[in-house]
């Protein structure tokens, strides 16, 4: 099992390099005979790749790939996950890697050009659900993109809808956050946050769905303060859910202890 799956990254390594020769170099600092190391270079070539048609060849062994690996992380039902608290049955809180929730959909913490982190091997959102999607989810962008005309950037707290293609969420929702350098965000900014969490409720509701999995929006390299975003995040979803949103469950998922127990706060205050 583990001389195929090596032979497949390599196979795919190859066809990727074959497409840009001008990143062999990177094979020097990704040993051969260190299946670790081929796979992180896959990964990277994959976050370099510009927009293109993509072979089927190539589609079929990255999907085998892939679909495996979500298989071996193994998948975690939106909808089975326990409410934060009776109170707000349509709730969660849940720690853990957002690629493995199965969801109607899941969302991105997109960038305004919405083709996904290009950083190979960047440790944000955007680049691990683009990597765990496949190289599909950036032509799906790009296509949101060109249907707009050229030189159109994403404006801030709007959702753009993608199939998840190989993660286990069906959707993703793409949404830019507001920016905030230097870490005092406005209350223009405010709004801009609340507008992402609405957006995408509206979006969901839109398309009938009936789970989406929310990551912390704006609180990496976008800059905005972890505390105050977990407060806006609960305060906008509990808004939409009163307004009459028909979403039947909202998962906030979080990576570290520090951001659980952001959000831990948050959600125990009425």
């Amino acid at each position: 099992m583990e001389s195929s799956r090596a032979a497949l990254v390599e196979s795919l390594v190859r066809r990727l390099l074959a497409e840009a020769p001008e990143r062999r170099a990177w094979e020097a600092s990704f040993p051969r005979g260190d299946a670790a190391a081929r796979r992180r270079l896959l990964r990277a070539l994959m976050n370099v790749r510009p927009t293109a048609p993509l072979d089927p060849g190539f589609l079929r062994d990255q999907d085998a790939l892939l679909s495996a690996e979500r298989d071996e992380r193994g998948t975690v039902d939106a909808e089975s996950l326990p409410p934060f608290a009776p109170a707000e049955p349509r709730i969660a809180l849940w720690r853990g890697d957002i690629t493995r929730l199965k969801a109607d959909a899941i969302v991105n913490a997109a960038n305004d050009a919405l083709l996904g982190c290009f950083a190979p091997l960047h440790g944000c959102i955007d680049n691990a659900i683009h990597s765990a999607a496949g190289l599909q989810l950036r032509n799906a962008c790009a296509e949101i993109a060109a249907a707009r005309g050229k030189g159109w950037r994403a404006p801030t707290g709007v959702a753009f809808p993608t199939p998840g293609f190989n993660l286990p969420a069906a959707r993703v929702l793409h949404v830019v956050g507001p920016i905030v350098p230097d870490g005092r965000p406005t209350a223009a900014q405010r709004g801009q946050l609340a507008d992402c969490y609405r957006s995408c409720l509206d979006e969901a509701a839109a398309l009938g769905l009936r789970s989406v999995a929310f990551c912390c929006i704006s609180t990496g390299v976008f800059g905005y303060p972890a505390e105050e975003a977990a407060r806006t995040a609960v305060a906008a979803v509990r808004r939409a859910l009163a307004a009459g949103s028909p979403v039947a469950r909202v998962v906030f998922d979080v990576f570290t202890a520090r951001d659980e127990a952001l959000y831990r706060a948050a959600l125990a205050t009425p």
